[in-house]
């Protein structure tokens, strides 16, 4: 399952996405988590100290190895060089799951033990294995963190951080996910998921609202953005303090709130970096995350991978279309493998439909 939390900028989506991880660990449930956002967050809400954040291998660095490891043997793509981030596979790509390991994950991705106190996040140096590059704890009640990597000094002025989250695209792209493992993508915040094809990307995308103007305003931007690519959109009011909070949220979003949570002891102390274990968590917070997870399992009834297919090949044809060819010098469209379809039978190299 693909989640994607979305919202405004200050609304709480990363708090939310690394509660909905942690809760997700804990019933031990297979997940991954990335985070897409400019303002790179969610390792400190999942525990990490600043020194062990900072060192984490970004995406965008690693983006030619990631290039030549999906491109496998797809006749159909010249070199790795020649692949932008909607590159759509087709036979001789090699695919991705999450219940494995391969280069990606090993060159990428930081497994992070997660019980809600620092106890529960260890490195090498601190005399434990639970934290390794390259995939998760073997009782599963830990996450395989990746980062698209923060925006620097050398990118300021001259670069689009749409450039760094092209390599979660380009994943997405070659992922073939099931029903109980899951994939929780904190994205970037208002709109700006929208410059690529990224959020037609997911199962499910809970929007996170503040009982505001602004943050109603960020819901309906977004739900107009999605109407005709069938996003599958769910609300959470977050910041919610009383009965007119709920009841302001209700009349704005209607049937699409699916949740609202309120102050929290634990994430003030989560904030502060001191979080108590994770099942010392408000029963009414617990019921939220409990929520959130019943409606992500009920999105996979109506995955649709001929649709999901279709939209990876539109995002490429328009891509191409629009800077792709002029970047690379050559016709991207004939990337596209005719008549192929991403699916969860299909082999770890692909073989077609």
């Amino acid at each position: 399952m693909k989640i994607a939390f979305v919202g405004k900028g200050g609304s709480g989506k990363t708090t939310l996405s690394s509660l909905f991880i942690r809760h997700l660990a804990a019933a031990r449930v297979p997940v991954t988590a990335i985070d897409a956002d400019i303002n790179q967050h969610l390792g400190p809400a999942l525990g990490l100290d600043e020194e062990e954040a900072a060192a984490l291998p970004a995406l965008g660095a690693h983006l030619p190895e990631i290039k030549e490891y999906l491109r496998g043997a797809n006749p159909r793509i010249a070199s790795a060089e020649a692949m932008i981030k909607t590159t759509p596979p087709g036979r001789g790509s090699r695919l991705l799951r999450l219940r494995e390991e391969n280069p990606v994950y090993t060159a990428c991705a930081l497994a992070v033990a997660l019980d809600g106190g620092r106890e529960g996040v260890q490195g090498s140096d601190k005399g434990s294995e639970e934290v390794n590059q390259g995939g998760g704890r073997s009782d599963g009640s830990g996450a395989r963190l990746m980062v698209t990597g923060p925006f620097n000094e050398s990118d300021l002025g001259v670069a689009c951080y749409h450039s760094k989250v092209g390599a979660v695209e380009l994943l997405l792209n070659h992922l073939v996910d099931g029903r109980d493992e899951y994939l929780v993508v904190d994205m970037t915040a208002g709109s700006d998921s929208f410059a690529s094809g990224l959020f037609t990307r997911f199962d499910l995308t809970f929007l996170v609202a503040e009982p505001t103007r602004k943050g109603v305003a960020v819901y309906r931007q977004y739900k107009e953005y999605a109407r005709d690519f069938g996003v599958n959109l769910a609300v959470v009011g977050n910041k919610v303090q009383g009965e007119d909070d709920v009841a302001f949220l209700q009349a704005e979003v209607g049937d699409d709130l699916l949740v609202t949570v309120g102050h929290s002891d634990w994430v003030r102390a989560m904030e502060k970096g001191r979080p108590p274990r994770f099942a010392l968590l408000e029963e009414a917070n617990q019921r939220a995350l409990r929520t959130m997870h019943e409606r992500a399992d009920k999105a996979y009834e109506t995955r649709d991978w001929d649709r999901y297919t279709r939209q990876m090949v539109h995002f490429h044809q328009r891509n191409a279309e629009s800077w792709g060819n002029a970047r690379t010098g050559a016709d991207l469209a004939d990337q596209i493998d005719p008549g192929f379809v991403l699916g969860e039978s299909l082999p770890a190299v692909a073989a077609g439909a």
